[in-house]
Formats: C-alpha cells, structure tokens, sequence
C-alpha cells in the first residue's frame, strides 16, 4: 500500500469510528424522544426483527408497541464504547448504557450493554444487529443484591445475561485465585472484543 492510500485508510477509519459513536448516540436519542421512524431508520434496510421478520418497518412496528408496554420517560446516557473492524465496511462493537426508567408506579435505573454489529451500505454506517445484555434494573431505593436483578413492577426477577457473552466472569470466580499461566499476548487492534468473547454464542434475552 503506497503513503497516500495509507493516510487514506487512516482518514476513513477515523471517520467510521466517529460515525458510529454518533450513531449509538442517535439511538439513545431517538429512543427516549420515541421517534420510532428516526430509530428504525439507524439499522440496515433488512434488518432482523424477531424469528420470522426483517426490515425497518417490521422493526418501527415493534419497537412502537414495545415503548409503550412497560415504561413511559426514557433517559439513556452512553458510555464507554469500543469499536472494531473486520474489513473497512464490517464492526463490531460493545457499548455501556446507564438507563432511567418512569413506569406508573417506580422510577426504574439500570445498567446494561449493548453487543453491536455495524455494517457500511453506499457510504453510511448502520446497526446491522443489537443485543441488549443487562446486569440490573431495580427500583431507584431497592439496591439489586444477589441474583436475578432484573426487578420491574409486577414481573418475576430474572437475569438480564449481563456477563453471559464473556467466559472470563465465570472462569474468574471459579478458578479461586490468579491462573497458573504466563499471561497473554495484548489481543490485536481488532480483536479485543473476539477475544473477551472466545466464540461465546449470543443469549436469548428478555427485553422489557
């Protein structure tokens, strides 16, 4: 690759890095504003929804009856967020969010992330698919203690999948002390989110 095709690449990589972040931005924007059309409108033009489903409008559909079931005011405040490509159109990405919640009789708080695949179509950068992996969510005065720390209004606590995606929580507390290995080389530039993850497969989770 000669000089001028590598600050290119350089360039563009910025630039897919700073659209992308805008974009997880959007949606948390565009999701506590309920504007269903702008929302759908981040995620490629066949987007998975549900088994049976794809496209934008499948997803508007879903995401309108969904915001109106169990919550009315939103706030969702972006954090950390780690991006990585495969090839200049290809990312992935993990995403933190701290999330208020107004139902009709709590104020909920959570914290969660978000397992992101991003894909470039005629020059923009999309969702292509996201999944929302939760640790808690708990009425603002009932700190969620122990297990099963998903507690909205009226459902059964269950788990929200929060360290499901990354062997290492387990294999933490179950090894009892420092592992009796040299530690790893640092994982590639691009690798550091498939490294955490060794092929872990997605959870089915439940989305309230």
């Amino acid at each position: 690759m000669n000089q001028s095709a590598s600050v290119e690449s350089r360039l563009d990589r910025l630039e897919s890095i700073e659209e992308i972040r805008q974009l997880a931005a959007r949606y948390g924007l565009a999701l506590d504003m309920r504007d269903v059309d702008a929302l759908a409108g981040l995620f490629v033009e066949d987007v998975r929804v549900g088994r049976d489903s794809r496209g934008r409008r499948a997803l508007r559909d879903w995401l309108d009856e969904t915001l109106r079931v169990q919550f009315t005011g939103t706030s969702h405040h972006i954090g950390n967020h780690i991006i990585e490509f495969e090839d200049p159109d290809h990312a992935r990405g993990v995403v933190y969010s701290k999330n208020e919640h107004e139902t009709s009789t709590e104020w909920v708080i959570m914290q969660m992330m978000y397992v992101d695949d991003y894909e470039r179509r005629a020059g923009r950068w999309y969702f292509k698919r996201r999944l929302p992996l939760y640790w808690y969510a708990t009425d603002l005065n009932k700190p969620p203690l122990g297990t099963q720390k998903m507690r909205w209004p009226d459902v059964e606590p269950y788990d929200g999948g929060y360290h499901s995606l990354f062997p290492s929580w387990q294999e933490f507390w179950e090894r009892g002390g420092p592992p009796d290995a040299d530690v790893l080389e640092p994982a590639p530039l691009d690798e550091f989110i498939k490294r955490l993850r060794r092929g872990a497969e997605a959870p089915r989770i439940k989305v309230r």
